[in-house]
């Protein structure tokens, strides 16, 4: 029975090293994780920021021309202002 035991104590031992051994290289890996997918984030933020900005100057010059074009009442002035110019 005392070889018995210590074959258990020693297969105990074993697996115990191995769980140690397995959780600290987990721990490794998520703390690499971590840092990996931070600077993800913080690379997609600022990204989305320039998007975001681009779009907006996008929308401000488009409202811009919009401003600058003639409504349809406009233009059939225009167009009546025109065609009388070259009748005369």
């Amino acid at each position: 029975m005392d070889d018995t035991n210590k074959m258990l104590h020693a297969i105990i031992n074993g697996q115990c090293a191995m769980k140690s051994e397995l959780l600290s290289e987990i721990r490794n890996l998520d703390k690499k994780l971590s840092t990996r997918i931070g600077h993800l984030e913080s690379k997609m933020d600022a990204g989305f920021k320039n998007l975001t900005d681009r779009v907006d100057k996008i929308g401000l010059q488009v409202a811009r021309l919009e401003d600058d074009t003639p409504t349809v009442e406009e233009f059939d002035k225009l167009k009546a202002k025109v065609d009388k110019y070259l009748a005369s």
